[in-house]
């Protein structure tokens, strides 16, 4: 949806999203029913959301609704953006796995710590930076807002446009980081 009503609208569904997603668990708390099932419903609902902002902001860079040339380059940024997201989830979820299968117990929050002080230096620094949370739908969708917003000033799609190469970047460079994170850390050991 073009302007800034498709953008007030995807902040609308990630905080209703939000809204269930909290809701349900505390019911599930209350009732004392708990489910592997629940769980991984959750974890699903997480990826999808991500997934579904950054693909939703390519869609938008692409001038999808628009009446101009659909440009599918800024729609591919977008999805690159959405898979870089689900592969940081996959990498952490995955240690679970690769633990489990070699029959070992999950992880213990403090073997995420990476082993040499160089790296545990720059893994303080991006945390510090938090660009990371960008890529995430809360986050996302409330940065698209501010892009429709310029967008509706300035007369065109630039900022969405740079907001979605902007977030591809981010979500490929910390991709990499984070599986660079993973192995040096205690993780799989």
């Amino acid at each position: 949806m073009p302007g800034i009503w498709g953008a007030v609208l995807g902040v609308v569904a990630v905080q209703l999203y939000l809204l269930l997603d909290c809701v349900d668990g505390e019911i599930a708390r209350w009732k004392k029913q708990y489910s592997l099932g629940g769980v991984y419903l959750d974890r699903v609902g997480a990826y999808l959301t991500d997934a579904a902002v950054l693909v939703g902001l390519g869609l938008r860079a692409a001038d999808l609704w628009g009446t101009g040339r659909i440009d599918w380059l800024w729609a591919f940024l977008g999805t690159l953006a959405a898979l870089g997201a689900i592969l940081i989830k996959a990498e952490t979820d995955l240690v679970g796995v690769a633990r489990h299968q070699a029959g070992m117990p999950p992880v213990q929050e403090a073997a995420a710590e990476p082993r040499s002080s160089g790296m545990a230096l720059a893994r303080r620094a991006a945390a510090a930076l938090k660009f990371h949370r960008l890529i995430l739908g809360i986050e996302a969708s409330l940065l698209i807002l501010v892009l429709a917003v310029a967008d509706t000033l300035h007369g065109d799609l630039f900022f969405t446009r740079l907001g979605t190469a902007v977030l591809a970047g981010i979500a490929l460079l910390q991709t990499l980081l984070h599986l660079v994170s993973v192995l040096a850390s205690s993780r799989l050991r």
